[in-house]
């Protein structure tokens, strides 16, 4: 199956279970193919977890689902050893991280010891329990949601742990239409009950490498990297993006290119990323505007590249 073929079936699949998302589908394929993490941020009920399991449910990948609770220990996380009396020996028993997809569901419910547990995992594909090391699947992404931080029960991730992420969306309330239609179809039926995978694990490990071949101008590359640079001499910000958020947000924006039909990346592809890969990443200074909002005037000052954007 073609890039394209595949990219329009993934997307179609999601979008029979999330109404009127278009955006937040596109989000989720996106990180998914430039081997990032999603965390998806909103209130309750808007569907974020359906969003995770529907594209769990489009790929052929091992899906494990985490529910992020505050008595979740590590182990559970990260899987533990295990004495095997008829051996003498120990055995390693994997967690639920040992998957391609792995849905954490209000992540921020855990507490900071057991969220930490993830960071191994999520940067460097491998867990490392009692000295021994071991590799995780490939591909490997988390895709996790959590609920507002000032809401009760919630613990803020820490910045290490949100630098992790490649992107943070939200969902948002669905507009009129799209909610009636929910209510319509969905109180006789299960929207999951029909929705098959659309493209194996071949597809989707040949999706990542066309991704990854993308075209990258030099211009481009500098122009990534002037935003990152400017939000760390910025007056309104206290902590600025990383140099990981730069590699990220080119990463990602080779896969949207990919997704929207391109061997090459344009300005507007990092224009659209920037509001999802940085602002979770970046600390106001106290009483500043918000981050969102120092982020849109940065990218508004940064100059937009006028060389060539197309490979020669």
């Amino acid at each position: 199956m073609d890039f394209e073929t595949a990219a329009r079936a993934i997307l179609a699949n999601i979008e029979k279970v999330i109404d009127g998302k278009p955006e937040a589908a596109e989000a989720a394929l996106v990180v998914f193919l430039a081997e990032g993490h999603l965390l998806i941020e909103d209130v309750p009920g808007v569907g974020k977890t359906v969003l995770a399991k529907a594209l769990g449910r489009s790929v052929s990948c091992s899906v494990r689902r985490i529910q992020f609770t505050p008595d979740l220990l590590p182990s559970d996380i990260t899987g533990v050893s295990v004495y095997n009396q008829a051996d003498r020996e120990f055995e390693f028993k994997p967690g639920a991280v040992f998957a391609n997809i792995v849905i954490g569901d209000e992540i921020n419910r855990a507490s900071p010891k057991t969220q930490s547990a993830l960071l191994e995992a999520m940067e460097e594909r491998q867990v490392t329990v009692d000295g021994t090391t071991y590799v995780l699947a490939s591909p490997f992404t988390v895709v996790a949601t959590q609920n507002p931080y000032e809401m009760e029960g919630t613990y803020a991730l820490p910045e290490a742990q949100r630098d992790r992420f490649m992107a943070r969306i939200s969902m948002g309330y669905p507009d009129s239409a799209a909610e009636l239609a929910m209510v319509r179809g969905r109180d006789a039926e299960n929207p999951f009950d029909d929705l098959e995978s659309v493209a194996s694990i071949e597809d989707v490990q040949a999706m990542i490498a066309a991704a990854r071949a993308i075209y990258v101008s030099p211009a481009v590359e500098q122009y990534a990297v002037d935003i990152a640079q400017a939000t760390r001499v910025d007056a309104d910000l206290r902590l600025g993006a990383s140099p990981r958020a730069t590699l990220q947000l080119v990463r990602a924006a080779k896969a949207r290119a990919a997704v929207q039909g391109r061997d090459f990346v344009l300005p507007d592809d990092i224009d659209v990323l920037v509001p999802v890969v940085l602002p979770h990443r970046l600390i106001p200074m106290r009483g500043a505007s918000s981050v969102e909002d120092v982020v849109d005037r940065i990218v508004a000052e940064t100059p937009v590249p006028a060389g060539a954007v197309q490979p020669s």
